[in-house]
């Protein structure tokens, strides 16, 4: 099976970071998939401690069940599978690529115009496009600007594949600004990701700018109950899936303990 309507965005990779871009990139309204294989590492993690927002920590699956349900309902679609090979289709001035995927029903083709990488550590797909790569013992990390973009254009790399530090929250805030970087540079019209009561703009004599609106008490007052809502439902029984360590203490490919 094989997708013949090229996606906007292709995010490569599920955890941390690859979700949060998906979330921005979705949220500015474009075409976004992501295509991720293995369960991020951040799912090891007995308690996560440092996360802003979590006063007590969270529980490490959680959190990343709580990323999901996000970008899933920004409107990003995710799609099981690895990449396998990325070819570079188009030009500078017209990006677009073609990812090979292996999903459980077979092989699939993917087009996109621009691609995020946050797929540690894997980066075998990015071999042939001609992207920055540096070698580092049994890690391969990705070169990019200050912004995410690689030496190709239209491929950002984001998260701890560009060599950033091993956290949730930068790996979050570093997928969350390249994310905006691919928004600019695809010519989306957005100015600031901003949900403003009514009148912040207008009543000032302004437009609402791109990517940003303005709500009333009502319509606040409804977010805010359905954000109670669903966050009462995710903490209401501790998380059913066993903890995680590393696979190769333990007799099991994704490193589930025996609790």
């Amino acid at each position: 099976m094989s997708e013949t309507t090229p996606r906007d965005a292709l995010v490569v990779g599920g955890g941390v970071a690859g979700l949060t871009a998906a979330t921005f990139l979705a949220r500015a309204d474009l075409d976004t998939l992501v295509v991720n294989e293995d369960e991020p590492i951040v799912r090891r993690n007995a308690h996560l401690e440092n996360v802003p927002g979590f006063p007590a920590g969270v529980n490490s699956r959680l959190f990343t069940d709580l990323l999901s349900e996000q970008a899933d309902r920004s409107g990003a679609a995710r799609l099981a599978g690895r990449v396998t090979d990325l070819a570079v289709l188009g030009d500078d001035d017209e990006p677009l690529f073609r990812a090979t995927v292996e999903t459980d029903d077979g092989e699939e083709q993917v087009e996109a115009s621009r691609v995020v990488a946050a797929s540690w550590s894997d980066a075998s797909y990015l071999e042939d496009t001609g992207v920055d790569l540096r070698a580092a013992g049994s890690k391969t990390y990705v070169g990019v600007d200050d912004l995410g973009r690689t030496a190709v254009p239209g491929i950002y790399a984001a998260g701890r594949l560009t060599e950033i530090y091993h956290q949730a929250v930068v790996a979050a805030g570093d997928a969350a600004e390249t994310a905006i970087t691919l928004v600019h540079d695809s010519g989306t019209a957005f100015y600031n990701d901003w949900v403003a009561p009514t009148g912040y703009f207008t009543d000032r004599g302004r437009e609402v700018p791109p990517a940003c609106e303005e709500i009333d008490a009502d319509e606040r007052d409804r977010r805010e109950r359905e954000s109670r809502e669903v966050m009462r439902e995710f903490f209401a029984e501790p998380h059913d899936e066993p903890q995680r360590t590393h696979p190769s203490l333990v007799d099991d490919e994704l490193g589930r303990l025996d609790e």
